[in-house]
């Protein structure tokens, strides 16, 4: 039988991202090279006796809730369970740049 939706997605949708980038103006051969040795290095196998820890470029948020979460309870002894619950409002408490940790 043919595979009816051959990259696993029947909306026809990918899993491909695309990545831009853009030198900045003015930038020079010597910019580019430097650019290039720090890319490299996100490139090298991993070695846990040399970490590779950077900051994320995008700011992530930082949210706090506003009601308490409820934590999740499994079935049993005549309860019916259920998976965490959190509320949809919340707080916005500012933004963060966390290290990247590599695997």
């Amino acid at each position: 039988m043919p595979d009816q939706f051959p990259n696993g997605f029947k909306n026809g949708l990918t899993t491909q991202k695309i990545q831009y980038w853009v030198r900045p103006p003015g930038s020079d051969e010597e910019f580019v090279a430097r650019m290039e040795e720090i890319l490299e290095v996100y490139h090298r196998p991993f070695d846990p006796r040399f970490p590779i820890v950077s900051m994320d470029e995008q700011p992530i948020q930082l949210l706090r809730h506003t009601r308490q979460v409820i934590p999740a309870r499994p079935s049993g002894n005549g309860y019916a369970g259920h998976p965490e619950r959190i509320d949809y409002e919340y707080d916005r408490n500012g933004t963060a740049c966390a290290p990247k940790k590599q695997y």
